[in-house]
C-alpha cells in the first residue's frame, strides 16, 4: 500500500489526465475496465471485470486491501502508491488515486485512476537511480563518520576545493582544506550529531588560496545519519555556492554604511575622509581623496574645461589603508597631490569617465611620478580612478588600490566605487556650497562688527567673537562699544536668532539701529524701548500682517550699559539677555542684580533699568548666552555662572589675554552657537580734568562764566581754545538763563577733546535756527556749531544737559 510519505507524495504528483480509470462496486469487484486501463496492464474488459481487485496487485497490496477499503469508507476517497501485476506478471509500480463514484444502475461504487509510476513522467526509486542523482547533482555532497572523517562524496563537492572524492576518503576538513577555517564546520556537525536537530543555511565564508586570494562564500546544511536502532552513525552534509549573492550583499551593505556615515557633517575634509574611511577594506586596500582648490576654498567651479595635458592644482582631502602610516608616507592631508599631465587621474578630472587597470606595474611611473618607489614598496598591483562629480562638475579624484595578492579590480567593483563617489560627491558639494555661505556669512559678520573699537579714556576695552561650528551655521552675535557725550561710553552686546546670512544681516541691522539711538543720548531703559518699537514695526510692515514679528530680529537679546568716567557711575538695562558679570579691583568676581526685560519685538513688561557705582579699576563683562552654553539643560543657572566666575578668576598678563582665555577655557573650537564677549576695565578722570561751577540765574554772570572758563584753559596750557570756549559758554549759558530755569551749572572735561556742558532744570531743547541777516537774535547756537566739532542735547532726571565739543588736536576754526 506505500507508506503515508508515499501517500502524500502520490498526491502530490498524480497527473489525473494521464490516468487509466476503471470502476469497482461496493465489494471492490471491477464493472468497467477501460481502454488506458488495458494499455497500462494488458488485461481485457472480460478477463477482470466481474472478478475483485485483489486479483490485478501483488500479494502483499492484495492483503491490504480491506484496510484501504476502510479507510475510502472513512475518508471518502484514498491516494497512495500500490504494486499491480502485468498479464505477463512482472510488478507495475502505480499511483493510485480512488474516489466514490455512481455506477451505471444508480448504486454506490468507486472510481479508481490509475497511474504508472515506470513511465516518462514517473520515477523509480531504485538504488541505481538514487546513486545516478547524488552523484550527478551539482550540489556538492559528502558524508562523514562520527570522527568527522570523510567516508564518501560526490565529484561536485571537487568545485570547493579539496581534491577528487577519492583524495577526500579517510580526511578530516582541515586535513582536505587546510587554508579554510574548518573548525567553523566542524562546529556544526558536532552539533548535529549531538542533538539531531539538522541545520539548514549554514553560511561559510573562506578564501581560496590561489593567486590572486578570492574570497569564497558557501551555504551549508547538515543531517546526521542513524542506524537502525537511533544511534548517530555520521553527518551527510550539502555544499551550495553564494559567492555572487554574497558579494552582492556586502556591496548593499557598503553602500548602506557609507549612506550613514558620509557626509554627517559639512566639512569638506571630513567628508572627504569619510568616504576613504568606508571604503577601506570593503572596496579596497588603500583609498585617497584628491580635491580641487577651489572645492576646498568653497568657491565655484572656474569657467571652461579643464584640459587633460595640462598640470591640475588638487589636494588631498581624505586616504586610508589597510596599512597604519601608511597614507602619511605617500602624501599628507592638505598637501599637494600632484600628478603628471595626461595621466589617468588628470584624465579622469578632464573628462568625468572613470578608469580602471587589472595590472598597475607598467602604469605606475607614468603617472605617480616621485612616489613611484612607495606604490611598488606597497605592491599596489590594481587600481581603479572615479571621478568625483556633483551636479555637472567635477570637484576630484578618489583612487582605489589593492595589493597583491588580492584579486584585480573588475567590472562589478568599478559598478561599486561609482556608486559609492556619487553618494560621496552630493556631500561634498553640499559641504562646499554650505562653506561657499558660510564664508560669505562670516565676511557680511565680520564686516558689520566693529574692526577696531574707537579710541576713548573711559574704559580699558577687550572683545573676542568666535562663530558657531558648521553645522549649527555662522550667527548673528555682536558687540560695540559707542562714544557719547560727556566722556562716557556705551557698552552694548547682543544676539540675533537663527544663523547664517539672515542673521548676520539681520545684526547688522538692529546694531546700526543702536549706534542711531546711542547717538540721542536716551538712556539705557529709553534705548531698548525704541528697538523694542523698531523691531515690531518692522515685523508687521515686512509680513503685511498687523500680528506679525520680524521672524530675523524678533526675540533678539540685548543688554545696553553706560560708563560715565567722571563719577565712575554705571546704568544698564538689559531685554532678554544675560546679566553682566562685574570683576572688582580685588579679584572678586559677581554678577549684577539686573531686571531681565522680554526680548526685543515681543511686547510685555516695560525695560528697567538698575544703576551702580564702580570703583577705578573694575572690569564689566558682557556676554552673549553661546558663553554659557549648557550641557544639560536640567542644569541650574546658578551652575554656569559658576564655571563663568572660576575663569573670570584667572590671573592674565593683560585684558586682551583674559579676554580669549575666557573663551577658550568655557568653550569648544566649534562651539553650537555663536559667542560674543566684552571686557571693559574702568577708569576715572582725574580731578584735574574736570572743573565745575554752580551759577545763579542772572544775566551778569556770563561775563564771569567766560573768565572761569579761561582761567581753567590757561590752567590746562589750553590758551588757544580761549577764544571759542568763551563763545560757547557766553551763548550756552545765557540762553539757559533766558529759556530755562532751575539751578545752572557749567563743567568742562579734558579728555581727549574739551567738552564744555550746561545743564539747567528745563525740560525744553534748544533748537539751531538760521536767522536771517535782519533778525537780531537767533545766532547762538549756529555759532556754537560752526566754531565746534559736535554739540547737542541730552536729558537726565534734573532737567538737560547742553553740551559741546573741540577736538584737542585740530587748530581752532
Amino acid at each position: 500500500m506505500g507508506t503515508d510519505e508515499e501517500q502524500d507524495l502520490a498526491r502530490q504528483r498524480f497527473d489525473v489526465a494521464d490516468a487509466a480509470p476503471l470502476l469497482l462496486d461496493a465489494q471492490g469487484v471491477v464493472t468497467s475496465w477501460t481502454r488506458d486501463a488495458r494499455r497500462l496492464l494488458d488485461y481485457t474488459a472480460p478477463e477482470v471485470v466481474g472478478t475483485p481487485v485483489t486479483g490485478l496487485l501483488a500479494t502483499e497490496d492484495a492483503a491490504r486491501v480491506p484496510e484501504v477499503a476502510e479507510r475510502c469508507r472513512r475518508d471518502g476517497g484514498w491516494a497512495g502508491l500500490l504494486t499491480a501485476r502485468h498479464k505477463d506478471g512482472h510488478p507495475v509500480r502505480v499511483m493510485v488515486r480512488i474516489t466514490p463514484a455512481v455506477g451505471p444502475g444508480g448504486g454506490a461504487h468507486w472510481l479508481v485512476l490509475l497511474s504508472d509510476m515506470a513511465g516518462a513522467r514517473g520515477w523509480d526509486m531504485s538504488r541505481a537511480v538514487l546513486e545516478q542523482m547524488v552523484t550527478g547533482s551539482p550540489v556538492g555532497i559528502a558524508v562523514v563518520d562520527a570522527n568527522l572523517r570523510c567516508v564518501w562524496s560526490n565529484a561536485a563537492l571537487e568545485r570547493f576545493g579539496g581534491g577528487s572524492p577519492g583524495e577526500r576518503l579517510g580526511r578530516r576538513l582541515a586535513e582536505i582544506q587546510p587554508g579554510i577555517d574548518s573548525e567553523g564546520i566542524e562546529t556544526q556537525m558536532r552539533r548535529v550529531l549531538e542533538t539531531g536537530q539538522p541545520v539548514v543555511g549554514y553560511e561559510h565564508v573562506g578564501r581560496v588560496r590561489s593567486a590572486p586570494l578570492q574570497e569564497t562564500a558557501h551555504m551549508m546544511s547538515f543531517t546526521r545519519l542513524e542506524d537502525d536502532h537511533g544511534h548517530p552513525m555520521g553527518v551527510y552534509y550539502t555544499v551550495v555556492d553564494i559567492t555572487e549573492r554574497h558579494r552582492a550583499r556586502q556591496r548593499l551593505a557598503l553602500l548602506d554604511r557609507a549612506g550613514e556615515q558620509i557626509g554627517r557633517s559639512l566639512d569638506i575634509v571630513r567628508t572627504a575622509q569619510e568616504l576613504a574611511d568606508v571604503a577601506v577594506p570593503g572596496c579596497a586596500d588603500f583609498v585617497c581623496v584628491d580635491l580641487l582648490e577651489w572645492v576646498l576654498r568653497g568657491a565655484e567651479p572656474p569657467a571652461g574645461p579643464l584640459s587633460p595635458t595640462e598640470a591640475v592644482p588638487l589636494r588631498r582631502a581624505g586616504h586610508q589603508s589597510v596599512n597604519p602610516g601608511v597614507p602619511e608616507a605617500v602624501v599628507e592631508i592638505g598637501a599637494v597631490a600632484t600628478y603628471l599631465p595626461g595621466s589617468p587621474p588628470i584624465r579622469c578630472l578632464a573628462t568625468g569617465l572613470s578608469w580602471r587597470e587589472e595590472r598597475l606595474d607598467p602604469l605606475a611611473r607614468e603617472w605617480a611620478g616621485d612616489r613611484t618607489a612607495t606604490f611598488l614598496e606597497l605592491d599596489l598591483h590594481t587600481v581603479m580612478i572615479v571621478p568625483i562629480r556633483a551636479r555637472g562638475v567635477t570637484l576630484g579624484v578618489t583612487t582605489f588600490f589593492r595589493r597583491r595578492p588580492q584579486e584585480p579590480f573588475d567590472e562589478d567593483d568599478l559598478s561599486l566605487a561609482e556608486d559609492l563617489v556619487s553618494r560621496a560627491a552630493v556631500c561634498v558639494d553640499n559641504a562646499r556650497r554650505y562653506a561657499r555661505e558660510r564664508n560669505a556669512a562670516l565676511v557680511l559678520q565680520r564686516s558689520l562688527l566693529p574692526r577696531r573699537l574707537p579710541d576713548q579714556d573711559a574704559v580699558e576695552v577687550a572683545a573676542c567673537y568666535r562663530p558657531a561650528d558648521e553645522l549649527t551655521g555662522l550667527g548673528g552675535d555682536w558687540y560695540d562699544l559707542i562714544p557719547l557725550s560727556g566722556a562716557r561710553v556705551a557698552l552694548v552686546v547682543g544676539e540675533v536668532p537663527g544663523h547664517g546670512i539672515d542673521a548676520a544681516a539681520a545684526m547688522g541691522r538692529l546694531r546700526t539701529a543702536v549706534r542711531t539711538l546711542a547717538a540721542q543720548d536716551l538712556p539705557p531703559e529709553e534705548v531698548l524701548a525704541h528697538l523694542d518699537d523698531l523691531v515690531a514695526r518692522t515685523g508687521r510692515e515686512e509680513l503685511g500682517d498687523p500680528e506679525g514679528v520680524d521672524v530675523q530680529v524678533a526675540g533678539s537679546g540685548c543688554v545696553y550699559v553706560i560708563y560715565d568716567p567722571v563719577d565712575g557711575q554705571c546704568t544698564m538695562a538689559a531685554a532678554g539677555h544675560p546679566a553682566p558679570a562685574v570683576v572688582l579691583p580685588d579679584g572678586s568676581v559677581s554678577f549684577v542684580d539686573l531686571p531681565q526685560g522680554p526680548p526685543l519685538g515681543v511686547g510685555g513688561r516695560p525695560f528697567e533699568a538698575v544703576e551702580l557705582a564702580l570703583a577705578e579699576g573694575s572690569t564689566l563683562v558682557l556676554h552673549t548666552d553661546g558663553l554659557l552654553a549648557r550641557e544639560d539643560d536640567d542644569r541650574p543657572v546658578d551652575a554656569d555662572r559658576d564655571r563663568l566666575r572660576r575663569a573670570l578668576e584667572r590671573i592674565a598678563p593683560s585684558l586682551d589675554l583674559r579676554c580669549r582665555a575666557v573663551v577658550d577655557t568655557l568653550i569648544p573650537d566649534r562651539p553650537d552657537d555663536d559667542v560674543a564677549l566684552l571686557m571693559a576695565r574702568t577708569r576715572l578722570l582725574g580731578a584735574d580734568q574736570v572743573a565745575d561751577w554752580d551759577l545763579p540765574a542772572d544775566p551778569a554772570v556770563v561775563a564771569d562764566a567766560r573768565k572761569e572758563a579761561t582761567r581753567q584753559l590757561t590752567e590746562w596750557g589750553l590758551e588757544e581754545l580761549a577764544f571759542t570756549t568763551e563763545l560757547v559758554v557766553s551763548e550756552l549759558v545765557t540762553n539757559a538763563i533766558r529759556h530755562a530755569e532751575g539751578p545752572i551749572r557749567l563743567r568742562l572735561i579734558r579728555e581727549r577733546a574739551l567738552i564744555c556742558e550746561v545743564s539747567d532744570g528745563g525740560a525744553t531743547a534748544p533748537h539751531l535756527r538760521h536767522p536771517r541777516t535782519t533778525d537780531e537774535g537767533g545766532r547762538g547756537l549756529l555759532l556754537v556749531s560752526q566754531f565746534t566739532e559736535r554739540w547737542g542735547t541730552r536729558f537726565v532726571p534734573e532737567g538737560k544737559v547742553i553740551w559741546a565739543e573741540q577736538s584737542l588736536t585740530d587748530p581752532p576754526a
